[in-house]
């Protein structure tokens, strides 16, 4: 499911990802969450241009903040759970400034992308990136990705927030490019939920 969180303390405009992001947290049991939604809300506030679509979705996932983090933070390793990097290139290292090129995957409309690491921050675990280049139509495409400790069905998780901006290519509607790029999103959060718990079990 896709929706809402209302009372919850989440801003209306978030998109929740899958249904364990209910109000009930899968309890019958109202969680109400702990993560800041206003520290979080001016993260991931942008100044747009009137050429130009947002959208923010949200995670639960049931691990710990740290060890979600250890993945989203891999500039130079996105493979580690997004399903659509075939190989990625690093030239920098893990400081901002550094480029990636990502070989994709056929499942895409594109078989590459240029990136530039804009911020990592470890001690507020905010993942800056901007697309500088590539074989696609996503210009001025910028992501911010941020890592929250949370509650989920009453036990220690993290809240993933995932926000971005894009130009509005001239064939395309806004609603046109917001739904491909929330479809991509959704995909790559779940996969990070899936290696997220899996690795949680392990440990």
């Amino acid at each position: 499911m896709v929706g809402m969180i209302n009372g919850g303390g989440y801003p209306r405009a978030w998109i929740l990802v899958d249904q364990e992001g209910s109000s009930s947290r899968g309890s019958g049991i109202a969680m109400p969450p702990i993560i800041d939604f206003e520290h979080a809300r001016r993260l991931h506030q942008r100044q747009l241009t009137g050429n130009q679509c947002t959208s923010t979705l949200v995670k639960h996932i049931n691990a710990p903040v740290d060890l979600v983090w250890s993945l989203v933070r891999r500039f130079d390793e996105p493979g580690k759970y997004k399903p659509f990097v075939k190989q990625c290139l690093v030239m920098g290292g893990l400081v901002v400034g550094s480029v990636r090129d990502i070989t994709l995957t056929s499942e895409l409309p594109a078989t590459f992308t240029t990136e530039v690491l804009e911020r990592l921050d470890d001690s507020e675990r905010i993942l800056g990136v901007r697309t500088v280049g590539g074989d696609h139509i996503l210009k001025n495409h910028s992501s911010i990705v941020t890592v929250h400790p949370d509650r989920i069905e009453g036990r220690t998780g993290t809240t993933v927030v995932e926000s971005f901006v894009v130009d509005l290519p001239e064939n395309n509607t806004k609603d046109e490019i917001c739904y491909f790029m929330e479809a991509v999103i959704k995909i790559n959060l779940r996969s990070l939920a899936a290696a997220s718990e899996r690795l949680a079990r392990q440990q």
